[in-house]
């Protein structure tokens, strides 16, 4: 295995070469990556070739899977096209057509688009994820990475001061309604149930690093005790600081690349493309989360 960052003597974002995640890794191998990944927060692995068995093992090493279902997306299980130990975020229905423009879940996933952090919105929120690209867009769609430990790092001491004891509302609920998404239409009264806020620190520790970082996501929709308009405002500000340029990796696809990022550490969004008109088909699994943090 060969480890090449992205940029000399930086933390933020690396390649791995000469490893094949098809096949079964050591344990120490396994170790070496976990250790990467709390480093670099980012870890990209060109050209890897695996099956969604295979993706779902390499996911295995590092945790538990989170499953895909009701509490993170709106497919019926009637609908899916993928196994649940996989999220599916490709904009292709069971039959492999692209989803209508009109479709809930097309407009759903849409909020892709937003910056986030996987599972945010989930009492134990994410650790990692791991997207493979089967069907990649050749000029578009590009995915990009906001590094929360420098933009903490980065905050003036008066900020830190500010931020050190916010508690935050996170629901998929909240990230839709940036979309104009009414879910309490789309979806039962059951169903809602699915989304209810979940109570989140806006600043984080990472056990491994004991780096303190900015825990944001487009999943918020509320500061505890403050009022919703302050606290949108407040958030939006957060992430436009937290996703300058100097703070943002931006990864250009190509077929068969497979990046493994820390949900802990990351902010990510999709970038535009045209969905309606062109293939994209990525897979990713998610490792569970080990820390409830409220």
């Amino acid at each position: 295995m060969v480890v090449k960052p992205l940029k000399k003597n930086s933390d933020f974002v690396a390649y791995i070469y000469e490893i094949d995640l098809s096949k079964d890794l050591s344990r120490e191998l396994s170790l070496q990556i976990d250790e990467l990944i709390n480093n670099y927060a980012v870890l990209i692995f060109p050209n890897q070739i695996i099956t969604d068995k295979q993706q779902v093992k390499f996911t295995q090493l590092f945790g538990k899977i989170e499953e895909s279902g009701s509490k993170s997306n709106i497919t019926k299980p009637k609908d899916r096209r993928l196994s649940t130990k996989l999220a599916d975020v490709s904009n292709l229905d069971k039959n492999l057509q692209l989803f209508k423009r009109n479709d809930p879940r097309r407009i759903f996933n849409l909020g892709n688009r937003l910056w986030h952090s996987d599972s945010s919105f989930k009492s134990i929120p994410a650790k990692y994820s791991i997207l493979s690209g089967k069907t990649v867009t050749k000029n578009e769609g590009n995915t990009e990475f906001a590094d929360m430990r420098a933009a903490y790092d980065s905050l003036s001491l008066e900020m830190k001061n500010k931020v050190s004891e916010l508690i935050c509302e996170h629901s998929l609920i909240y990230s839709r309604q940036r979309l104009g998404f009414d879910m309490v239409k789309e979806l039962g009264p059951d169903e809602i149930k699915n989304f209810i806020p979940v109570e989140q620190p806006l600043v984080r520790t990472i056990p491994m690093t004991k780096r303190k970082l900015l825990f944001l996501s487009s999943h918020i929709g509320k500061i505890r005790d403050w009022i919703r308009p302050d606290s949108m405002c407040f958030v939006d500000d957060l992430i436009e600081f937290s996703t300058k340029t100097e703070f943002v990796y931006s990864h250009r696809w190509n077929q068969n690349d497979l990046l493994m990022w820390d949900n802990r550490q990351t902010m990510h969004r999709v970038r535009a493309f045209d969905d309606t008109k062109q293939f994209r088909d990525m897979r990713r699994t998610t490792v569970l989360g080990e820390e409830k943090l409220i």
